[in-house]
């Protein structure tokens, strides 16, 4: 666990792949044995074959897209988090100076940050798609065309769990389109095309493989992304995947990366999940996910042997909030739900995803295997309103193999405080609490300045001895209906209080 805070380079999922340009507050080597035969495998292209004629059937229809929001500061006392000898100098500057970007100055508390992203038109009359976090909380936006042309766009609809957004702009002329391609049919292996405009230099097209399909990152009940090795980069986010007919099969969207940079890990959202919500988005401008108030976990062989099933397949049901309509439908803690809406659930994030996609105030079957037996009860599926996870895992701090404790709501891994930890933090004997081991910076608690190695010495101002107590006292402040909870943290020998919101983990 120790290591993990000492490493030199932190490896982090950028669900944030939008460049923010003006950040003033936030930020084939194939080998087989000697008898084997390898044949060729139609359809690949070679190297000696041009992907130039797919580029340029597509390329006019990706878009640059530039959103202007307005950033206030989480300063309460009216001061910047940026000045020189605060707490979160250090971090700032390591973080912006990381990304070539320049280091922000203390500013007043409402001030304005520029987001760069990419689209692609679906529509010749001016529909584009793109991620969510390209354009959430735009004040202005602004699409440059292939040939240069500014032009104003207007949100039309956008939706958070999915990360996809639509925006229109107004054109005297049909604009280029790309169709949509057909994402089942993907392989690893497969080649495809990244198209987009990275670091604000311009469109850019970059080749690759499928590397794997239905990633897990961790970000919302849909993650189902496709890997991919093509060059992805901050500004490529909203751009299209295309295959070799030159389709679109993914909408790129994330990175790996332990600086900042590609280093071949890409994400991008399946086109035959990004279609339907798309036009959704089209026709309502949202969309109304399903809750049903539940915190879920896996069904390991040790749990299906002592309840008495044949496999270990399900969602354990690890609490059911009061009043929700689980509550209300008679599940209780320790039920295994093995399917829903007719779907067989065989994880939590089936269970999740088939919850997500079911409208408010719809009645569904849920079968459950209770005290040895199989049965089926009926749910009336609520409104998901309050940006919570749908079939929720995160509110419970769930423990890693390592034995650190996951606390999703903040985008925090908490480790407990043992010798190597003392010894490399240079904490006093005495000194108790959790230790940080990871943090997404995409998360609300990497937006506010938390960092591995801080130790969080209390929760809402009651001291905590071990990373349990912590996560356990942040799972508490979420389900009390709080907007915020407070720690107390010491980096560096240096004690500060962080307010840290929920509702963006």
């Amino acid at each position: 666990m120790s290591s993990s805070i000492l490493r030199k380079h932190r490896v982090v999922a950028l669900l944030g792949a939008a460049l923010i340009v003006t950040p003033l507050l936030l930020s084939p080597v194939l080998r087989a044995d000697a008898q084997a035969t390898l044949s060729p495998v139609a359809s690949i292209v070679t190297p000696g074959k041009s992907f130039a004629p797919i580029v340029t059937a597509d390329k006019p229809a990706v878009v640059t897209i530039m959103s202007k929001m307005q950033v206030a500061s989480s300063d309460n006392n009216g001061g910047s988090p940026f000045e020189r000898g605060s707490p979160f100098d250090e971090y700032f500057r390591q973080f912006f100076g990381q990304r070539g970007m320049p280091i922000p100055q203390p500013q007043p508390k409402s001030q304005e940050a520029e987001a760069l992203g990419s689209g692609f038109i679906v529509d010749p009359s001016g529909l584009i798609v793109t991620n969510n976090h390209v354009v959430e909380g735009a004040s202005e936006i602004k699409v440059i065309l292939d040939d240069g042309t500014e032009l104003t766009g207007t949100l039309v609809g956008r939706d958070a769990k999915t990360d996809l957004a639509v925006i229109r702009v107004k054109s005297d002329k049909p604009l280029p389109t790309i169709q949509w391609g057909d994402s089942d049919k993907l392989q690893t292996g497969d080649q495809v095309l990244a198209i987009g405009n990275p670091f604000g230099i311009g469109t850019t097209v970059t080749a690759g493989i499928v590397s794997a399909r239905g990633r897990d990152l961790h970000s919302g009940p849909y993650d189902d992304f496709i890997q991919v090795d093509a060059a992805i980069n901050h500004g490529n986010s909203g751009g299209p995947l295309v295959d070799m007919e030159g389709k679109v099969v993914g909408i790129n969207s994330a990175i790996y990366s332990p600086n900042g940079g590609n280093v071949g890990v890409g994400f991008a959202i399946p086109s035959d999940q990004a279609e339907p919500v798309v036009a959704k988005l089209i026709t309502s401008g949202s969309i109304e996910h399903g809750f049903i108030g539940v915190q879920i976990q896996p069904v390991t062989p040790d749990v299906a042997n002592a309840l008495g099933l044949s496999t270990s397949s399900g969602a354990l049901i690890a609490n059911v909030t009061d009043g929700s309509p689980a509550a209300e439908a008679g599940l209780k803690t320790g039920d295994i739900v093995t399917g829903f809406g007719g779907h067989e659930i065989k994880d939590p994030k089936d269970l999740s995803r088939a919850v997500a996609d079911v409208s408010p105030g719809t009645k569904e079957k849920m079968t459950i295997w209770r005290d040895g037996k199989s049965m089926d009860v009926s749910i009336s599926v609520g409104n998901n309103d309050n940006d919570e996870k749908t079939a929720e895992t995160q509110s419970s701090p769930s423990q890693t193999p390592d034995g650190s404790y996951n606390v999703p709501s903040l985008g925090l891994s908490l480790g407990d405080i043992d010798r190597q930890v003392r010894e490399a933090l240079n904490l006093s004997t005495g000194e108790k609490g959790a230790v940080v081991v990871n943090v997404n910076p995409d998360k609300a608690g990497g937006e506010q300045g938390m960092r591995e190695g801080d130790v969080i010495l209390s929760v809402n101002q009651v001291p905590v001895h071990n990373a349990r107590e912590a996560s356990r006292a942040v799972a508490e402040a979420a389900k009390s209906g709080k907007k915020s909870v407070l720690l107390l943290v010491d980096r560096g020998g240096t004690q500060t209080f962080v307010a840290i919101p929920f509702g963006r983990a």
